[in-house]
């Protein structure tokens, strides 16, 4: 099924890059540059299909029951701003012009060496025949250290610094599951690329296993009144389930709900509130204006500030600890 899917995917990919982007290319004399602008088609495409599934799935949720009602939505725009420059823009862009050629080398010093990455089919013969089943114990395996990232983002000074952009947040929508410092975002792209490698994600199932955990963090973080149930809040995590762990904890707790896709992960590590009556407030308390209204340029900069100031100090001051809060 995947390898229908990814050939279906590659023959229309072929065929809007033959139809509109090698006759540009030829008009203006760059047929060099062929290969790498295919690159970024396929970049570019991946992207948008995010993006308009994410809306189909969430903008009739955030419009049924929402939590909270504003009158300006201004911060919210620029959180779709950071959506367009991850998934269509810039960071594409940047994993492409400076990350290519490390890349390249990476796979090329592995292939060199005769080692393939093994994956679950070869441990499991039997999983062949069922790939669906072979599909889930991936998504499991990079849950779980999504999980353990999201921790550490939490928990380790100069990484909460570049988080807390995310959690400046106040009024929180599915469009914030993108609103991160860029580095930050380099950080969880390798952090997330190396486990799948590691594990050995067959090629085929891998956007499909992005496309479900970038979903499922979209409608984490909208702006809706949802709960899953007893049942549904401890198989999936839901906009209730994380959006305490955005909250600004009028209730003195701190490092709930960390989990990505299933809440196991908490309920296993002790670190679930599966009480399903809260929706608290949004945001970070020790947030610097810049990061809860100004634009992108400002937040990134005020991201880096708080970074610089947590690598240069020996330890992190009580008023800076991070509050629950992806």
């Amino acid at each position: 099924m995947f390898e229908t899917l990814d050939g279906l995917y590659t023959e229309f990919t072929g065929w809007l890059f033959e139809l509109a982007i090698q006759p540009l290319l030829y008009a203006i004399g760059a047929m060099d540059w062929a290969e790498d602008a295919y690159n970024w088609l396929d970049f570019f495409l991946f992207g948008l299909l995010q993006i308009v599934v994410i809306m189909a799935v969430c903008w009739p949720l955030e419009q049924w029951k929402p939590v909270e009602r504003w009158k300006t939505r201004s911060v919210v725009w620029t959180d779709v701003f950071y959506t367009v420059l991850s998934s269509l823009g810039l960071l594409p862009l940047i994993a492409f012009v400076l990350l290519y050629s490390a890349e390249e080398r990476i796979f090329g010093w592995i292939a060199d060496s005769g080692f393939i990455p093994p994956t679950i089919e070869e441990f499991l013969p039997w999983l062949r025949d069922w790939p669906l089943v072979a599909l889930a114990i991936y998504v499991v395996i990079l849950d779980f250290g999504e999980y353990w990232r999201h921790r550490f983002q939490h928990t380790i000074p100069w990484w909460w610094a570049l988080h807390s952009v995310h959690h400046a947040q106040k009024q929180m929508t599915y469009w914030t599951d993108a609103r991160n410092h860029i580095i930050d975002d380099a950080i969880a792209a390798v952090w997330f690329g190396v486990i799948a490698l590691a594990i050995g994600v067959p090629p085929g199932q891998f956007p499909v296993i992005v496309m479900l955990l970038k979903v499922i963090e979209a409608l984490s973080h909208a702006n809706a009144r949802i709960s899953f149930g007893w049942l549904g809040e401890r198989l999936v995590v839901s906009p209730r389930f994380h959006r305490v762990h955005h909250g600004i904890l009028s209730y003195g707790e701190h490092g709930k709900n960390y989990a990505v896709l299933m809440p196991v992960w908490d309920w296993m590590f002790r670190t679930a509130n599966f009480d399903r009556s809260r929706y608290p407030e949004t945001g970070d308390p020790t947030a610097p204006e810049a990061l809860v209204t100004g634009g992108w340029l400002r937040q990134q900069w005020a991201g880096s500030v708080r970074l610089w100031r947590a690598l240069t100090k020996r330890r992190r001051p009580a008023t800076a600890k991070p509050v629950a809060g992806n």
